[in-house]
């Protein structure tokens, strides 16, 4: 099960350090973890994933060259159109394409089918008032009626209090295509600065299942 440590800012090079297998960079402005900086030199083999919110394709693809990001994570409205021109748009292999559905109490898995084809990854986090970053988790039972086979990353307000439901949600059958945990606030000790102790005890315990 892989790890992604997600609205990285102001300790990244220190979680780097623990090589999960992703880091977020959040690029919307209103984000308290909004990333504006210069990106400090990661260990080989962690992916650098871009945030984005209904940006314009040509502000994911500057961003995408100015960082070298290996990914791009789709948190707004983006239509399987837009989905499709981006990939035109940056034409690279190397680049994994995640799309963000919210969920709530339940989910119409029928929204995705227009996706399948046009990116790498789903990512499911809860829904609320903001565009990821809530804090707390969504009913993982809805997944049982996961009707793809393409790999998803489970996200949502997941924290060390909830490693023991992880857990056992990861031993279900609804968790097969379940690629990664992403994590965010509920390892934080303010907005982007990210508790070391903590995610080391984490990812520790997630290797472990």
């Amino acid at each position: 099960m892989q790890l992604k440590v997600c609205g990285m800012n102001l300790n990244t090079s220190e979680v780097a350090a623990l090589r999960p297998d992703y880091l977020g960079f959040i690029f919307w402005k209103p984000s308290k973890r909004a990333f504006n900086g210069i990106m400090p030199k990661m260990p080989e083999g962690i992916k650098k994933i871009g945030v984005f919110v209904d940006a314009t394709i040509d502000e994911v693809v500057d961003k995408v060259k100015t960082y070298d990001l290996q990914g791009v994570q789709l948190h707004g409205k983006e239509t399987p159109e837009y989905c499709e021109a981006l990939n035109a748009k940056i034409a690279s292999d190397k680049l994994q394409l995640i799309k963000v559905f919210s969920i709530k109490d339940d989910f119409d898995f029928k929204e995705l089918k227009p996706y399948e084809t046009v990116c790498d990854y789903y990512l499911f986090d809860t829904k609320g008032k903001l565009p990821g970053g809530n804090g707390y988790a969504f009913d993982w039972s809805v997944l049982s009626n996961y009707p793809s086979t393409k790999p998803y990353f489970l996200s949502g307000g997941i924290g060390l209090e909830e490693a023991a439901s992880l857990q056992e949600f990861l031993k279900r059958p609804e968790a097969k295509y379940c690629h990664a945990i992403d994590v965010n606030s509920k390892f934080e000790l303010e907005p982007g600065l990210k508790n070391i102790a903590q995610l080391t005890t984490f990812k520790a315990q997630l290797k472990d299942t």
